[in-house]
């Protein structure tokens, strides 16, 4: 194509040769919208009629009127009975002049923790994450199927906002018998994993500016919803014992505490401490939002029951996930109402979810219901029973310098306090050798005061690479501790 000497038909004839892949009427689009924002057609001049254009450049007219109207529609152009004309835009010097202001996010979110990217596939010693290549894919995949034969297309359209009702009873039945939880399904909301309960309870019980409580160390997720809510944060220490009671803190509005196997410290909160703080919230009008993330997997004597079910009405939300126990990307998690709770709720549950992952739901119910999920946690927990075992031998034989193991009795990781280290970095080197431990430091709020060390996730790592990786650790651990001092 020759290119003509006027400057409007020789910018359309570039782009038409250059167009690569483009359709015809893209690339007139694109080469007319850019002369337009950058001034190189003004605004008010007409453009030449669309005959003339598609006779001039060798194109269909209904390409170039395809363009146009769509320029037109856009509001570049605008066109009447005598022809295109170009509309009056802001100038674009103004547009260069301007100097973009520096993005701040609100106040309240620079505090969130950092948290590290998720890694595919995860790396070794990545806490919370479970031993997913052990997961019967095959029996997923025909419930699945199932239940898209089924249900067919009925299962494309929104359902309940608080989750598909036979995922629901089948969780009311299975923590009847596991957690000693009674309570019934419809006190049963179903979320996108326990960080959304978290949300949704933040959402339900409290106001920006009160109070909420959390463990010091404690799961940061919590910690970045309440301060994302603008709720002031109260640290309460965490000892064998389990979390404190902090009578000399401010009253809360919101307790959130893992009782049965504190995340990362692995303690369990004593029966004492428990039943205090539940007269405590009481007394005060607080809420309790207990985290039962991995409570299925206990080593050693009978499991310990929720701290929901210990008294009548309890003032606690019981929040709990599939992600450990299942796989993480299956996003979906729940939460148990109180039952005072459960009718007020329901407005605000409709307003802020929408069912969802219905199909996944369905196939989670039949997998509970008809006894895979408890034969998979039975295996899982024989496996992690052992790896812990055989992780706790590998730190005691390779791990030289001084350090104190807080394992629990269960669970998916090992915390290793270590003094006198720079842990943040230590775990910068170690994803450079493929591990992705966390920081233990990275669980406090108050980072001057933070006990230092690594949380070791064993789901995710078999026995064999054990060895190795502790010495690659205590390799990258001895520069640490000597420029520490």
């Amino acid at each position: 194509m020759n290119i003509p000497d006027d400057p409007f038909f020789a910018l359309l004839s570039r782009a038409l040769q250059s167009r690569g892949t483009e359709t015809l009427q893209r690339s007139l689009y694109a080469a007319l919208r850019e002369a337009i924002m950058q001034g190189q057609l003004q605004a008010q001049s007409w453009l030449p009629g669309s005959r003339a254009i598609a006779e001039r450049l060798q194109v269909s007219r209904n390409t170039v009127n395809a363009a146009l109207e769509q320029l037109t529609m856009e509001g570049y152009l605008r066109r009447d009975r005598r022809g295109s004309r170009v509309a009056a835009l802001p100038q674009p010097e103004n547009h260069k002049a301007s100097i973009p202001a520096p993005v701040k996010l609100p106040s309240r979110l620079q505090r969130l923790p950092q948290v590290m990217p998720r890694d595919t596939p995860p790396l070794l010693f990545t806490p919370g994450t479970p031993a997913i290549n052990y997961f019967p894919l095959p029996l997923w995949r025909r419930l699945l199927d199932r239940v898209m034969r089924e249900e067919g297309s009925s299962l494309l359209g929104y359902g309940d906002a608080a989750g598909e009702w036979p995922l629901r009873v089948a969780i009311a039945r299975h923590l009847a018998l596991s957690r000693g939880i009674d309570c019934d399904a419809r006190q049963i909301v179903i979320t996108e994993g326990a960080l959304e309960g978290v949300n949704l309870c933040t959402q339900l019980l409290s106001e920006p500016g009160q109070t909420a409580w959390v463990e010091e160390p404690g799961y940061f997720g919590a910690k970045s919803a309440f301060l994302a809510a603008g709720l002031a944060l109260e640290t309460v220490p965490v000892d064998e014992e389990g979390m404190q009671i902090a009578v000399n803190l401010p009253p809360p509005t919101m307790i959130f505490t893992s009782p049965s196997h504190q995340y990362p410290i692995g303690s369990v909160l004593s029966a004492t401490r428990r039943l205090a703080l539940l007269d405590y919230a009481r007394q005060h009008g607080a809420w309790i939002v207990e985290d039962d993330y991995d409570s299925e997997f206990r080593f050693s004597g009978e499991p310990i029951p929720a701290m929901r079910g210990m008294v009548d009405n309890a003032p606690v939300v019981y929040l709990g996930t599939f992600s450990k126990t299942l796989f993480p990307s299956l996003r979906i998690g729940f939460m148990v109402l109180p039952s005072m709770l459960v009718e007020v709720a329901q407005p605000a549950i409709r307003a802020l979810l929408r069912g969802g992952h219905r199909a996944e739901q369905r196939a989670l119910a039949c997998f509970i219901e008809e006894g895979h999920y408890a034969r998979h946690l039975a295996a899982m927990r024989r496996l992690y029973r052992k790896r812990q075992a055989q992780l706790h031998d590998a730190l005691e034989q390779e791990l030289t310098v001084p350090h104190q193991l807080m394992a629990g009795e269960g669970g998916l990781h090992m915390t290793v306090a270590i003094d006198g280290i720079d842990d943040v970095a230590l775990v910068r080197q170690a994803r450079l050798h493929q591990m992705a431990p966390s920081a233990l430091s990275s669980f406090y709020l108050n980072r001057q005061q933070a006990q230092t060390g690594l949380v070791l996730g064993y789901g995710n790592t078999s026995a064999s690479q054990f060895t190795t990786a502790i010495r690659t650790l205590q390799r990258l651990i001895l520069p640490l501790r000597r420029g520490q001092g």
